[in-house]
């Protein structure tokens, strides 16, 4: 059985160093340079980018090329995350996100959302291992960068498929890590990920294992680590409103941040989405994180509710001092 490092301690991927154990999950909507960013901020070694289309790449999408593979200087090593079906698309977007300054390449073999798998991509791979081999082949090939994949355990309860098409990822793709979530692409995010499939997979292969699924708390994922015997974890839904997790997990703090941290930060975000997006579209893209964060520092689901239809982000800069006692900057 192998030996398990402290959180803190720095380990590789494919030759790349990452700095601790704690990582960002590609976040489908959310995990833009600016999500990235913040988790770095707060201590994760490795963020990870929301998934994009390989076929939006290929067919050179407007808003894919100047946003989604956007990285901000300060945020290396980062991963893009790729999805798609087609070894030979897949191979020309690795390409480009690798041009783009990506240190690693991540594939989603695991997404259960429908209009994903309708197309072959995502967890439907797990179906089809000889494709799965080919496209992440196809990946390092196009990038020659490490490739890691992520998916599920299997498609339904009870099936174990993924298991085996990770072992088989890494003896004929080469795929330098892996980042399993053990639950079936059925259940998406409902009942217990099964650690011990985790575990079952961390002793069959020689590269990093990364444990994701029901990591909701710094605890949560103390323990997921401790019984899935993982080299790393990977914190989604964690960090929604809480970057303080990869704090909390990389020993940098251990108190809970006040009403006054909560609204400074969420200020930042504010700030990040408007460089990002522009004012009107920041408005309305931020509508999903006010929730996050103003419901740490006291707020009501109506209260908050409030604040996704003010239309300036100026006033709701305005409210968000104002609630947490931040002091208004100079004029």
């Amino acid at each position: 059985m192998r030996s398990q490092p402290p959180l803190t301690e720095p380990f590789a991927i494919g030759g790349v160093e990452v700095a601790n154990r704690v990582l960002l999950a590609p976040l489908a909507g959310i995990g833009n340079w600016f999500v990235r960013l913040q988790a770095r901020r707060h201590g994760a070694g490795l963020a990870v980018s929301e998934m994009v289309s390989s076929h939006a790449i290929h067919y050179r999408n407007e808003r894919t090329m100047a946003e989604l593979l956007r990285i901000h200087p300060d945020e290396h090593p980062t991963a893009i995350q790729l999805f798609g079906a087609d070894p030979g698309v897949m191979r020309e977007a690795a390409a480009v996100a690798a041009a783009s300054g990506a240190d690693l390449i991540d594939l989603n073999m695991g997404c259960p959302v429908k209009k994903v798998r309708k197309t072959g991509a995502g967890a439907e791979l797990i179906s089809d291992p000889d494709l799965a081999v080919a496209v992440a082949a196809a990946a390092a090939a196009g990038s020659g960068r490490p490739v890691t994949v992520k998916l599920r355990s299997g498609l339904r309860p009870g099936d174990r498929s993924g298991v085996g098409l990770a072992v088989r990822l890494v003896e004929e793709a080469g795929v330098a890590a892996v980042a399993l979530h053990p639950r079936s692409a059925a259940v998406q995010h409902k009942g217990s990920p099964d650690y011990a499939l985790v575990r079952e997979l961390a002793g069959r292969i020689e590269v990093p294992v990364i444990v994701s699924g029901g990591l909701g708390s710094a605890e949560r994922a103390r323990r997921a680590y401790r019984e899935s015997g993982a080299d790393a974890v990977m914190i989604a839904r964690g960090s929604f409103g809480y970057p303080w997790i990869f704090a909390e997990l990389t020993g940098r703090r251990t108190a809970a941040p006040d009403g006054a941290e909560i609204a400074s930060e969420l200020l930042w975000v504010i700030d990040a989405a408007e460089e990002h997006l522009g004012g009107d579209r920041a408005g309305r893209y931020l509508r999903k994180f006010y929730p996050w964060y103003l419901a740490r520092i006291g707020l009501t689901q109506r209260e908050a509710a409030e604040f996704q239809a003010i239309a300036g982000l100026d006033e709701v800069r305005r409210r968000v001092r104002a609630l947490a006692g931040v002091a208004l900057s100079p004029a």
